[in-house]
Formats: structure tokens, C-alpha cells, sequence
């Protein structure tokens, strides 16, 4: 086991996972950046394969483990984790405590991210254009009609996790973002920061169906609708800014910052707009870091 290779993994799944973390930021996005998207994608389609699995019946499981790329997944996963739990806490108080600046945040970034997604989109067609309105109407339909409260039964839970987890391997689009449009992105950072152990398995079995069961289908939809899957989804997060408005909830805005003592009328819109400014800075800063990853370097002399 090569440690600084494993190391380097974990610390891009600790940025994976950061991302998970806050809607907005995408961990395929961040996949792309670090230059391992593909390789998470080829792993998982390996352990879709009937003849990977040939292998470990078979008692060859050193051949099985490298099929799958097993040490990269491990490394990955042990910093995706990591991440996950450590950041929780922080998630769970900035909502309580400070609702409308962490709204605003979140706002930014996905408002910013959704125009990087269009100004990667080249050469503008009218079905282009067709398929970016199906994903506004789609994302504001879907926004509209989701109630702000939504069941903490275990079989809801199994299938937020198996929906989030297709979403947080796509550039673009965030799983806990979806976890939003789901009415679950609170619960499960509470659950995750309280190790609330029943909710939290149920969850983990759903990704682990919902990423397995289609793996295959996304690295096919990809593969044969790349532009009109991505102008869909990028019509989508648009369409759903509605449901991250930071004065949309009206008990929030109502509460005001409890530590400072701001009063309950207190709206916060200087602090929103500052926290909103913040949030496009730092999609524009991962931008700028993909754009430089992707630019090719001039060979020396």
C-alpha cells in the first residue's frame, strides 16, 4: 500500500465530501478538478460487472480488489467520511443559529454555479434552449409542489439517500442540494452530527443501492446525451434558486441571530448580500482552478 498515494486520495474525498456537505458545490465537480471523476466512474461500473464478482467467487481476490480499484475506493471513502461527520456540527449551527447569511451563502453559490454550467455550454442551439426551459420549469414545478416538511420515516430516508447519491457524482449538481428539494437536508446534518445510528444506516444502504443500481445508467446517459443531460440539469438548479432564497422561510427570518441578540425583525440583508457575494467568489475560485487544471502546459525547452 503506497501511503502518500492513499493520503492524496483521502484528501480529495475530504474535499468531495466538504462538497456534499453544502448545496451548491458539487462533488463531481470537485472529482473533475482533482482528476478523478473517471476513475471513480470506471470503479463503479467494475463493480457492476458480473465477471468482477466471477473473480471473488472464485477465491481470486487480489484480482477482484484491483478490478474494482479497491485501495483508491477505501482512501477515497475513509476522507469522503471524515469530511462528512466533521462538518456536520458546523452545518447544523450556522442553520440555527445564523439562517438567513448561511441561505444567502448557498444562494450564491448555486445561483453562480448555474452560470458557469451555461457559459460551458458552446455553440447555442434552439433545442439547446428547449431543453434548458424544460429544466427551469422542471425545477420550479418540483420546488413548487415539494412540502417544506417532508416524512422521517426510514423508507423516505432509504430513498433520499439512493436519489442524492446519483446527484453528487454529477458535475454541476449537488446531492445535498437535492436533499433540499427533498425536505431532508437538515435532518440528515442532524443526524449526521448526532450519530442518530438507525437513520444514519438506512441512509448509507440507500446511496450504496442508489449508486450501484445506476452507476451504469448515468455513465450511459452521459455518455450518449452529455449536452442535453447537462442543459436539463443546469435549467433545473436554476429553476430551483427558488427553494433557497434566504428570506423563504419566514420563521427563519423571524428568529433573527440569537447570539448577537439581533431582533426578531431583523432581516439581515447587508450580512445576506456579503455572504451571497462570498459564495460566488468561491464557485468562481473552483472555476478558475478547473480552468487552469484543464489548460494545457507549454512544454519547456
Amino acid at each position: 500500500m503506497e501511503l502518500k498515494k492513499d493520503l492524496t486520495t483521502a484528501l480529495k474525498g475530504f474535499a468531495m465530501g466538504a462538497a456534499n456537505v453544502i448545496p451548491g458545490v458539487s462533488g463531481g465537480t470537485i472529482a473533475l478538478l482533482t482528476g478523478i471523476f473517471t476513475r471513480i466512474i470506471d470503479s463503479l461500473n467494475s463493480i457492476m460487472e458480473v465477471s468482477t464478482w466471477k473473480m471473488l467467487f472464485k477465491g481470486d481476490f487480489k484480482g477482484f480488489w484491483k478490478k474494482i480499484d479497491g485501495e483508491f475506493l477505501v482512501a477515497l471513502a475513509v476522507g469522503v467520511l471524515v469530511s462528512i461527520f466533521s462538518l456536520a456540527k458546523l452545518m447544523k449551527y450556522v442553520l440555527e443559529y445564523h439562517p438567513v447569511q448561511t441561505w444567502a451563502f448557498f444562494f450564491g453559490m448555486i445561483a453562480a454555479s448555474a452560470v458557469f454550467m451555461l457559459i460551458d455550454v458552446k455553440g447555442w442551439k434552439l433545442k439547446d434552449a428547449v431543453w434548458a426551459v424544460l429544466g427551469i420549469v422542471l425545477g420550479v414545478v418540483i420546488c413548487t409542489l415539494s412540502p417544506t416538511s417532508t416524512t422521517d420515516d426510514l423508507w423516505f430516508i432509504f430513498v433520499c439517500g439512493a436519489i442524492a447519491i446519483c446527484t453528487m457524482i454529477l458535475p454541476g449538481i449537488s446531492g445535498s442540494f437535492i436533499l433540499l428539494l427533498l425536505g431532508k437536508y437538515e435532518y440528515i446534518m442532524t443526524a449526521i452530527s448526532e450519530l442518530n445510528w438507525p437513520v444514519l444506516i438506512v441512509f448509507a444502504i440507500g446511496c450504496a443501492i442508489g449508486i450501484l443500481a445506476f452507476s451504469k445508467f448515468l455513465h450511459w446517459l452521459l455518455g450518449k446525451y452529455e449536452r442535453e443531460t447537462m442543459l436539463v440539469l443546469v435549467g433545473f438548479v436554476i429553476g430551483s434558486l427558488i427553494k433557497v432564497w434566504p428570506w423563504n422561510d419566514a420563521e427563519a427570518m423571524k428568529a433573527g441571530n440569537i447570539l448577537t441578540g439581533d431582533a426578531p425583525t431583523e432581516m439581515h440583508i447587508t450580512a445576506a448580500i456579503i455572504w451571497a457575494v462570498a459564495g460566488v467568489i468561491l464557485v468562481w475560485l473552483l472555476e478558475f482552478l478547473g480552468n487552469k487544471k484543464k489548460t494545457p502546459q507549454t512544454p519547456t525547452e
